[in-house]
């Protein structure tokens, strides 16, 4: 219903059609028994107006009937946008006025960008003009690229501006061993480019525990991931290490890598397994592009995108139905 045509309200006097006919039909004639003797006047039938429950129910039936018919119409039938230019937040605004003044668009409706843009235009593509043009302009990176290229039943440009360098990123580890090289080798990841945090205890951030004393862990200790000297599990190789691992109550177990790493090529090798098993993979962002028309069906592409408004019209039409045939009987 965001998508509504701006002219729907022009159909509401259709709801009058059923208020009327309700009135006319709500007339009910009473007969009364009149004297038949020849000295009395003769009395004309009188009538009286009679609501029934089925005459109330019917009529708000037909009329909930109505308004679904015209939201239905005025939703998925009638394309009523033209020029738009899909702006999102944060965006300098003359590299956004240099965009659209490029494009031609200086006259094109304005619409703040909405997250998950491609869901977004794909549901709501249907209110657009078949002649209408549609320019998305957003930040490199604000846009996912999905597993196929986007196509929509028209072009749609899409412009992206420089990213800020995003925040590096903080990792929590807690380092539960006296041995100075796990302080060494963290220290040479942070160098990579990412910050880690080393804490003697686990709190709600932390992401890995390194457990290098003999004994187990105690037993509220808990993290996604952990490194232990030796264990039993599933078998993986990444970055030529053969890795074992096992999931506990207590969080991931991970051995079979160098303990502890002994050289610049075994710390190496640790970090690029860890990066490919353990931390999810950036989104590959939507390159700048321009669409071209796919010339889908828009009835079917309105069916798939709704399809709960011909079940909800079905339902008030059977509805309907019924109660009218309560009523003549």
């Amino acid at each position: 219903m965001t998508s509504l045509q701006p002219w729907w309200w022009a159909a509401l006097p259709v709801l009058l059609l059923p208020l009327w006919w309700h009135r006319q039909k709500r007339q009910r004639t009473a007969a009364e028994l009149l004297a038949t003797a020849r000295f009395l006047p003769s009395s004309a039938p009188q009538q009286r107006r009679i609501w029934r429950w089925t005459d109330v129910l019917l009529l708000i039936v037909r009329l909930a009937l109505l308004v679904a018919l015209i939201a239905w119409l005025a939703v998925t039938v009638f394309p009523w946008r033209g020029n738009t230019v899909l702006v999102a937040t944060g965006l300098d605004p003359a590299w956004v006025e240099r965009q659209i003044a490029s494009a031609r668009m200086q006259d094109a409706t304005r619409i703040a960008l909405p997250p998950r843009v491609l869901d977004w235009l794909h549901r709501n593509e249907h209110a657009w003009r078949d002649d209408a043009r549609i320019l998305v302009l957003a930040r490199s990176g604000d846009v996912p690229m999905p597993a196929h290229p986007p196509q929509f039943d028209r072009g749609i440009t899409f412009r992206l501006a420089p990213a800020a360098p995003p925040p590096p990123r903080v990792h929590h580890v807690v380092l539960a061993t006296e041995d100075a090289r796990w302080q060494a080798l963290f220290a040479a990841f942070g160098a990579a480019g990412e910050r880690y945090e080393i804490a003697t205890a686990p709190t709600a951030q932390t992401e890995l525990i390194v457990w290098d004393r003999p004994g187990a862990p105690p037993a509220g200790w808990k993290a996604p991931h952990w490194w232990r000297s030796g264990g039993i599990g599933k078998q993986v190789r990444a970055a030529g290490l053969q890795l074992t691992y096992a999931d506990t109550p207590q969080g991931r177990n991970w051995s079979g890598m160098p303990w502890p790493p002994a050289s610049a090529a075994d710390a190496a090798s640790l970090h690029e397994a860890w990066q490919a098993l353990a931390v999810a993979p950036l989104p590959y962002p939507l390159p700048a592009l321009e669409t071209t028309p796919a010339h889908a069906s828009s009835a079917a592409a309105d069916g798939t995108r709704a399809p709960w408004w011909p079940w909800l019209l079905l339902g008030l039409f059977i509805l309907e139905r019924l109660l009218a045939h309560a009523r003549r009987t």
